[in-house]
């Protein structure tokens, strides 16, 4: 909102110094500051206000040392995470670009899901909250909303030949370009490969002449597929204090470096990567959802005064999908967000030899102590704080891994 109002007073009433609003950088230096401000501030009367609401955990037996402690510390801290990165966008983001309402929508929604299941955990005492099957149907429901925007709407364009435009630089972030004509695609980028760039298309080639036009019975698949598996990771990562909301804000802002030079064609063009107009503005949305990773950090580190629960963690596994999606380094994540993918594959590796093995030997055996990995560790005897520390350090490798692949192909 504020965006508007400083550009009104910029190009209308020509007012000095307004036209800093016209920056990226600018707004989402203040997009992180004040939803740092707002997570930690007023993270702390939400943290109140759901302790006089007796919203606590529910602690399952699972023999962790310090775990019975941790009964009764409110959950729901989400809503600290949404309120803090909503409210800065509202005011600095330019609300009609069509990744920033993506972006919202993505929020609200798997915001709801999150909440629908934490709300049933605790006032209807019902330890396994939403059945799956109804977040496997919000989470497919995003993914058709998400993949039919970006495939049918005209505001999601790319241009793959950069080299060709004619660049006009006003700033680093006002650029007038002529010819090449941005065009609707599927393409995506395939990390560590020289000529790294994938249209879902060319899977339908088979079918003759005018394929291109189904391409979405390839993409909006692959779009539900990626928010599902990424959102269920998120939400199997938390699982001790910090390590969901730390690792998540690492590969989060690795992503806000992607949006950053994918939308602007003087960066997109010197990196020789693919352009995708108007995606830069994601980067104040970033911004303002790592501001408020970090404010809930400062209440969710060790040992935690609030948790996130499924209203923040399907919520930041949404995101990061969407923002992937978008900016078109979807085939990334396993690399960029290689924790929520091993946490994943501990559960199914976990799960899948307990069964085979109860059939083949008649009694259920397992590989690790306990699924999710992070609870592998604790079984092992480290403390948790040494175990998110770490996590952390490898989420910082993978993101530096995942931004080296701009010029490593």
């Amino acid at each position: 909102m504020l965006y508007y109002f400083f550009e009104y007073l910029d190009k209308t009433l020509n007012v000095s110094g307004t036209g800093v609003f016209q920056y990226i950088t600018f707004r989402s230096a203040l997009a992180f500051i004040l939803s740092l401000l707002l997570s930690t501030i007023y993270g702390k009367r939400i943290i109140r206000f759901l302790q006089n609401q007796q919203v606590g955990e529910t602690v399952r037996e699972l023999g962790l040392a310090g775990q019975n402690e941790k009964a009764g510390t409110p959950t729901m801290g989400g809503l600290i995470i949404i309120f803090a990165t909503l409210v800065p966008v509202m005011l600095f983001a330019k609300l009609q670009n069509i990744y920033i309402v993506l972006l919202i929508v993505t929020t609200l929604w798997m915001g709801t899901i999150g909440f629908i299941d934490d709300y049933i955990k605790i006032f209807k005492k019902d330890k396994q909250g939403l059945k799956g099957g109804f977040k496997v149907v919000g989470q497919v429901g995003l993914g058709l909303i998400v993949g039919a925007v970006l495939y049918f709407s005209p505001g999601v364009t790319v241009r793959t030949d950069t080299g060709k435009a004619d660049v006009f630089r006003v700033s680093t972030e006002n650029v007038i370009t002529q010819s090449p004509v941005e065009e609707k695609s599927t393409a995506t980028t395939i990390p560590f490969f020289k000529n790294n760039e994938f249209d879902y298309a060319e899977l339908l080639a088979w079918t003759g002449e005018g394929y291109e036009k189904w391409a979405w019975l390839i993409f909006i698949p692959v779009v539900i597929f990626i928010i599902t598996a990424v959102s269920n990771g998120a939400n199997l990562t938390d699982g001790i204090d910090g390590l969901a909301a730390g690792t998540s804000a690492i590969s989060v802002l690795a992503l806000g470096i992607f949006t950053f030079v994918s939308g602007n064609i003087i960066f997109s063009n010197y990196l020789n990567i693919m352009y995708i107009p108007n995606s830069g503005e994601m980067t104040v949305f970033i911004a303002a959802f790592v501001g408020a990773l970090i404010g809930f950090l400062w209440y969710n580190s060790y040992p935690a005064s609030v948790f996130m629960g499924d209203t923040g963690s399907l919520t930041i596994g949404g995101i990061i999908a969407v923002l992937a999606i978008a900016v078109r380094k979807e085939m990334l994540i396993p690399l960029l967000c290689g924790i929520f993918l091993v946490e994943n594959l501990s559960v199914v590796i976990q799960v899948a030899y307990f069964k085979f093995s109860k059939k083949r030997f008649g009694e259920g055996r397992r590989i690790f102590l306990m699924a999710p990995l992070h609870h592998h560790y604790q079984k092992k005897g480290y403390h948790e704080s040494k175990i998110v520390t770490r996590f952390w350090i490898v989420a910082i490798l993978l993101a530096i891994l995942s931004i080296i692949t701009l010029k490593l192909r």
